[in-house]
Formats: structure tokens, C-alpha cells, sequence
């Protein structure tokens, strides 16, 4: 396991990100969400981060407000990602120990986070599956698996 205290963001991230703009509508984001299986994107203005949209904040144009009884769907659907978006966005940096990223997922119960530069631009993204790749590799390292015995 000292391996894996040892590893950072850059070692285990995803460098090829899908993300969305402010402009996206929410029928272009369901869509997105109903081919990638994500749960959240990232959203990148002129390379930089400015937010994430989740399947939770897809759902907003259609909860019910004070004003509107029933929601119309077809406004809902065109909705565009910047009003709903989060843009309290917990990131990292490369260079940041796959700890530290543990301890933000488990602390804001999120399942993956954003990796920026010091610009706030978009690199990557790590994903609890990344984490639990690093510590499987760590633990085979210090303890390999045992051979079967030969019997005769």
C-alpha cells in the first residue's frame, strides 16, 4: 500500500474527457447521458473549467415551482446547462496524491473529480474506478499472488 501513497492524479487520470458548454441544452445532455453512462460532465468554456452538470441538476427544469404547477416539458428540454450547472466545482491538480482524491470523494460524495491546471483548463478527470485500479496494482505489487505447487 505504500505505492499507492506514493501515485498521483497524473499517474492514474483519464486525459481524454467528454464535457459540455454553458450553451448545451438538457435534450443534448440526456442524450449524452444515455450513450456515456456518466453521472456527471464537466462544463468547459474557451478550455476552462467553469462547472459540472449532473443527472440531479438535469432534473431541475422539471421539479415544481410556485409560479408553474406543471412544468412544460418541451421548455424544460430546452433549458441550457449554464442555468443549471454547479459551478462550486471540487477539482484537482496533477501533481495531487490519489489520498488527497480519495478524501475529497469520500468528504463531498462525489464519484469522480475534474483535474485542472493552475489556469483552471481541463486535463483530465479521476474516477473512484481509477483510485481502486491504483490501490489493486499497489496491494499485487506488495503481495503478488502465490503460485499453485506443482504435485507429482
Amino acid at each position: 500500500m505504500y505505492e499507492f501513497l506514493q501515485q498521483t492524479v497524473g499517474d492514474t487520470m483519464t486525459r481524454s474527457v467528454r464535457s459540455v458548454t454553458p450553451e448545451t441544452t438538457v435534450a443534448d445532455l440526456y442524450r449524452l447521458f444515455a450513450v456515456d453512462d456518466f453521472d456527471a460532465y464537466p462544463v468547459v468554456q474557451d478550455d476552462t473549467l467553469v462547472g459540472i452538470v449532473s443527472k440531479l441538476d438535469a432534473l431541475k427544469p422539471f421539479a415544481f415551482a410556485r409560479d408553474q404547477l406543471l412544468p412544460h416539458y418541451a421548455d424544460g428540454m430546452a433549458t441550457m446547462v449554464g442555468e443549471i450547472m454547479s459551478t462550486e466545482v471540487v477539482a484537482v491538480e496533477s501533481d495531487t496524491h490519489l489520498q488527497r482524491v480519495l478524501q475529497l470523494m469520500i468528504a463531498h460524495r462525489v464519484k469522480s473529480l475534474p483535474v485542472v491546471d493552475e489556469w483552471k483548463n481541463l486535463l483530465g478527470i479521476i474516477a473512484r474506478e481509477d483510485i481502486m485500479r491504483a490501490m489493486a496494482r499497489s496491494v499485487l505489487l506488495e503481495y503478488p499472488p502465490a503460485l499453485p505447487f506443482a504435485t507429482a
